[in-house]
């Protein structure tokens, strides 16, 4: 992908520039946090309420964070990517929708940090809440996806930041609000359900603004598409499932395997329209 020089958007906000120095986080130190994430896994429990605690009581106080060469070229990448995808989706919902498209702000963060839907944090992932129509990410993601989960390459980035700001797009055009109603009455293994069919429905998008992207700036090749086909393949539950070795459940899968996430990339990819990302009316997935 060709981004370097390139117009790079305002809608950010860089938290990484200071870290937590609150007693409670301090008293845990890094232990006590892997320890805490230890346990939930183990036991099934919900440990981020702990963890949130653990923020308020430490207030907002911070110190100075030095960032690396690696975490300024991520920043300037995400801002350059975040542009593109402000200015395909501003097109895309005038001539599909004929609606303004209204951009997110998009938070840097290292370790954790607080949103308007919990805690954010580094074992989560990125992921978008729309309470407050944001979009957070660990930079230092960008180095699991490619040293430990093996998706390397800048478009393979670029796809995860495409795949949070469709969520976005999803609660722009009211279906998040819609499907998390249906979730919050319904059981386990349906609300999972929806969320893979929300989560393809992402991938879908992330296909869309690729194939326009690639149209409008000439700035993505073959080979960038193999490293987003990659990743989608590389995240999949299954494989994440496999990796980790653990027994393949699929009621318990919330993004889509493998394949599914891959083909729905494509098919948004191939068509380029938002109404062939409809994966809620497919019968199969």
């Amino acid at each position: 992908m060709e981004w370097k020089g390139r117009r790079q958007s305002d809608d950010i906000e860089d938290r990484r520039l200071t870290v937590s120095s609150g007693s409670a986080i301090a008293g845990l130190g890094g232990f006590g946090l892997v320890l805490l994430v230890v346990i939930g896994l183990l036991t099934g429990q919900d440990v981020l309420p702990f963890i949130d605690a653990a923020l308020d009581e430490g207030g907002n106080g911070g110190q100075p964070v030095e960032l690396s060469q690696a975490d300024l070229e991520a920043k300037e990448f995400v801002r350059v990517t975040l542009a593109d995808t402000r200015d395909v989706w501003t097109e895309i919902f005038r001539t599909e929708f004929g609606q303004t498209y209204i951009p997110p702000k998009l938070i840097f963060f290292k370790g954790m940090t607080s949103s308007a839907c919990g805690t954010a944090s580094a074992a989560t992932g990125p992921f978008y809440c729309p309470n407050d129509k944001q979009a957070f990410l660990d930079t230092d993601f960008f180095v699991t996806l490619d040293r430990q989960l093996g998706a390397a390459g800048d478009f393979a980035a670029a796809y995860v930041v495409a795949h949070e700001i469709a969520h976005h797009v999803q609660n722009e055009l009211g279906i998040l609000d819609q499907v998390n109603r249906l979730r919050a009455r319904s059981d386990e293994v349906t609300s999972n359900a929806l969320s893979v069919r929300i989560e393809l429905q992402a991938d879908c998008l992330a296909g869309v603004w690729t194939r326009h992207a690639a149209m409008q700036f000439g700035s993505i090749d073959k080979g960038d598409i193999a490293e987003a086909r990659n990743a989608a393949a590389q995240i999949g539950d299954d494989t994440l499932q496999r990796n980790a070795g653990q027994v393949v459940r699929p009621h318990t899968f919330t993004h889509g395997t493998s394949e599914q996430r891959q083909r729905w990339f494509e098919k948004g990819l191939s068509r380029g329209k938002v109404g062939d990302c409809d994966t809620f009316s497919a019968r199969s997935l």
